[in-house]
């Protein structure tokens, strides 16, 4: 895919979408990590309606350790791997707590110490919490970067060096969210939506499989 073709979906993706954000709901850094960790292999809809109910009472890392495992599972139960997640974000609290003053860190190596926080999710919170121009390869970011020949790679890694080279610097920051946000509602797995596309003129997919 040539330069001109790349910017020309991210000016479209832009314009019909100026201020995309990620679909998880959080009022601090510290909310959407917790967030991001339990949105692992479970959707945003199951872990904004768990989250709705747990940080009203228990928000920050001092809360949710004072709140203790057994009774955030209770709040949890119902996302996927749940037991595991849950003793992660308590180990998470306390490593904050004892290491950064209660606070996320704004590093890649610290977040990625932290329990149950790989790269995915430290690039989650460096781009959406902090502004860093981080892009989190999940499952939509990877077949759509693949599939319309954005940024064609055979591992998550080897994509988002890829599409952090050629998307054009003004747009990397919120290209995470256009992308997953594409992907998720449009450029479906199964069957992708080619008749809603708004950059179906651009995308290469389709010339490979006419």
């Amino acid at each position: 895919m040539n330069p001109s073709k790349r910017r020309e979906i991210f000016e479209r993706l832009q314009a019909a979408n100026p201020h995309p954000t990620t679909e998880l709901e959080y009022s601090t850094p510290f909310e959407l990590l917790v967030a991001v960790m339990l949105s692992a292999q479970a959707t945003d809809l199951s872990v904004n309606a768990a989250t709705r109910k747990l940080y009203p009472i228990a928000n920050t890392p001092e809360a949710i350790l004072e709140l203790g495992e057994e009774k955030l599972v209770q709040y949890i139960q119902r996302i996927g791997l749940y037991k595991t997640k849950a003793k992660h974000v308590i180990e998470t609290c306390r490593i904050l707590i004892e290491q950064h003053k209660g606070e996320v860190p704004k590093t890649r190596e610290a977040l990625e110490a932290l329990p149950g926080v790989g790269r995915k999710t430290a690039n989650v919170i460096l781009n959406t919490a902090f502004g860093e121009p981080a892009i989190a390869v999940d499952t939509h970011i990877f077949r759509l970067a693949n599939r319309i020949n954005l940024a064609p790679g055979k591992t998550v890694l080897e994509v988002e060096k890829k599409l952090l080279k050629v998307i054009p610097k003004e747009f990397l920051h919120d290209a995470h969210h256009w992308l997953i946000l594409h992907g998720r509602y449009v450029c479906q797995a199964r069957k992708p939506k080619c008749a809603e596309c708004l950059i179906y003129d651009l995308c290469e997919y389709k010339s490979k499989t006419s």
